[in-house]
């Protein structure tokens, strides 16, 4: 099956986009511009979310979209609202506009489970009330409409994957918790700061056990007319102080933390993953704390060990 991968070059896209060549399928990457960060081996063609003629072009031959291309920083969109709707909301409708006229029948979405918003039930289930509580998580789950949307018309079979915090593997935001840790463990920052006592709790899945997720999710029986949705999550809460004793324990380094006033979150967020092992077969592998953190630590030490590497290669031909 030839499998399109929108932002197959970013953090979770390029596990997914490797995941599913893995699986024997013909993986195409999608970005904007460039290859960087795609992996090896797999082809990528170029388009805009905002240009539909360009979709168009990627689309052909295609059987089935994973669609991962998004904003997805929650504080940068309590900034630009606007534009996390215009990219999150419209490049999905102009995606489906694309798809539609193209004739591909199936897609598998990126969500996210912050749309739950701040939970009393715990674990959280597929059938707990929506609450998004910032623009992020709104322009998910107003893209998530449209998707149903569409799925009701008979044209798509559409699944929706609410995925809770990836962590694990080379992750470039700096703003995410585990990679705030392993900062502050390789001397790049002096002190981890932590709103509140360390006590909140939320699940953590590992970066590769949220792309088999998406492989599962295409394996499954096509059903037009169908949108489906699913938490992915480990099923497991971990602390920010659990996390911290994790890093140190992994990387043998000590982590000084100093607490700040604590922020209005809830305190534990926990996923409820039983509809996808039932129906998709799906269950976390590799989502225990040591190895997300473990996997983590290594592509830090060994990107920095390449960028020394660069450097004195650079050096011996000046």
């Amino acid at each position: 099956m030839r499998i399109l991968v929108t932002g197959a070059n970013g953090y979770l896209g390029s596990a997914v986009a490797g995941a599913l060549d893995d699986s024997g399928h013909d993986v195409v990457g999608l970005v904007r511009r460039g290859r960087a960060g795609v992996p090896d081996g797999i082809p990528v063609r170029t388009a805009d979310l905002g240009d539909r003629g360009a979709l168009g072009a990627a689309l052909v031959d295609v059987d089935l979209v994973c669609h991962l291309a998004a904003l997805t920083r929650v504080r940068e969109s309590f900034a630009s609202p606007l534009e996390y709707f215009e990219v999150n909301v419209g490049g999905t409708v102009t995606l489906l506009h694309a798809m539609a006229a193209s004739g591909v029948p199936r897609l598998v979405f990126a969500s996210t489970a912050s749309i739950y918003g701040a939970a009393e039930r715990q674990p959280m289930a597929e059938e707990l009330a929506d609450d998004p509580p910032h623009p992020y998580a709104a322009s998910k789950r107003a893209a998530e409409t449209v998707i149903a949307a569409q799925a009701a018309t008979g044209r798509l079979d559409a699944t929706v994957l609410r995925l809770f915090n990836i962590a694990g593997g080379p992750d470039p935001d700096d703003t995410r918790i585990v990679s705030r840790i392993l900062s502050v463990a390789a001397g790049d920052e002096p002190t981890l700061f932590v709103n509140g006592d360390g006590t909140a709790v939320r699940d953590y899945v590992h970066r590769d056990d949220a792309a088999r997720a998406f492989d599962a999710a295409a394996a499954a029986r096509p059903q037009p007319g169908r949108c489906r949705r699913y938490n992915i999550g480990s099923g497991v809460g971990t602390s920010v102080g659990d996390l911290v004793a994790a890093a140190a324990r992994v990387t043998g380094r000590h982590i000084p933390v100093e607490y700040r006033a604590a922020a209005p979150e809830p305190n534990r967020l926990i996923s409820d993953s039983s509809r996808a092992r039932t129906e998709l077969g799906w269950s976390p592998k590799t989502s225990d704390i040591d190895t997300v953190i473990n996997d983590a630590w290594a592509a830090r030490i060994g990107a920095a060990t390449d960028g020394k590497d660069q450097l004195r290669r650079s050096s011996d031909c000046a």
